[in-house]
């Protein structure tokens, strides 16, 4: 019995072994293709991240490259913009055009002109004027606008300064003062002619650096509005102007209509005074005619109870006669 037990759990352990190699096997078997599976589930998705990303990559730089390339066009526009303002010329129709577009926005065609003389006297002409009514009484005048843009003492003065040179960048803003001084003295001469025209005209300098600049020696503009009677503006400052000349024509025009607005109300008080006369007319017929109905309610009421009291008889003693009813 002990040799049989003993082949048994031999037998047993040798089984046993077997099956936990069989199952060891099948185990690494199934770990390996766990394992392939998940490498090429990672490999794939790893390449298909890396390729997305890279494909992102090339479209930011690619767009990267035509910002650059639209900034390089735009450097280069912006050089021949530079190259076209040198010309005084072009500068000058530059600015005419940039205030005549202020003025479109602004102001109705009927209120400033282009090139005009404001002096009949004379030839010059003015590149734009403003119309000021001055009433029913007097005629309108006008207020002279010309468009001035000295650039090159300007942009030597901006290079002085970033230069950090204090001496070049004085003796710019010196030579820029004169310039205004010149222009201002200029428009004095060929536009401000009273009783044509305003007391006054406008300098526009087209760019907002530039009116700052000007803005800031208080002498020139001192001497420019005292002796020469004329108002700097830049763009913003215009526009200001333009919309406080525009509030003044809306009270120009509320005051005219306002004269034509009593006249209407003076007629109309005088048709509500005849239409008052009618409509008592009106009411005195209406009146008589109700009274003249009232009047055949009476007869209507009296002719009623005649022929109730006809009705009432069971016979014919008593007949109703147009003398009783004249008697009622």
């Amino acid at each position: 019995m002990s040799t049989a037990n003993e082949e048994r759990i031999e037998r047993l352990r040798v089984a046993v072994n077997d099956e936990l190699r069989q199952i060891r096997e099948d185990n690494a078997k199934s770990m390996e293709a766990m394992r392939q599976t998940v490498d090429e589930k990672l490999q794939t998705t790893l390449e298909r991240r890396l390729g997305e990303s890279f494909q992102q990559v090339g479209n930011r730089l690619e767009q990267v490259y035509k910002g650059l390339g639209e900034m390089q066009n735009l450097a280069a526009g912006v050089g021949d913009l530079q190259k076209l303002l040198r010309n005084v010329k072009i500068r000058g129709t530059w600015g005419e055009v940039q205030l005549g577009a202020i003025l479109e926005q602004i102001l109705t065609v009927e209120q400033y002109a282009a090139n005009i003389k404001v002096n009949p006297n004379s030839n010059e002409i003015v590149e734009y004027a403003v119309c000021l009514p001055q009433g029913d009484d007097n005629p309108s005048v006008w207020l002279p606008i010309d468009a001035k843009c000295p650039l090159e003492d300007y942009q030597r003065l901006v290079e002085c300064e970033e230069a950090g040179d204090a001496a070049g960048a004085a003796s710019a803003n010196r030579a820029l003062g004169q310039k205004i001084k010149k222009e201002a003295e200029d428009i004095a001469k060929k536009y401000i002619v009273p009783p044509y025209t305003t007391d006054f005209a406008i300098l526009f300098l087209p760019i907002e650096g530039l009116y700052a600049q000007v803005l800031q020696n208080a002498e020139l503009l001192d001497v420019v509005q005292q002796q020469y009677r004329v108002l700097i503006a830049g763009p913003t400052t215009l526009a200001a102007l333009l919309n406080s000349f525009q509030l003044g024509f809306r009270t120009l025009a509320i005051e005219k209509r306002a004269g034509e607005v009593w006249q209407l109300l003076a007629v109309v008080k005088q048709e509500f005074k005849s239409f008052g006369e009618a409509l008592a007319k009106s009411q005195k017929k209406i009146q008589e005619a109700s009274n003249a109905l009232d009047a055949t309610g009476v007869r209507t009421r009296a002719m009623a109870r005649k022929l109730k009291s006809v009705e009432s008889l069971n016979g014919m003693d008593k007949i109703l006669t147009e003398e009783d009813l004249l008697d009622e």
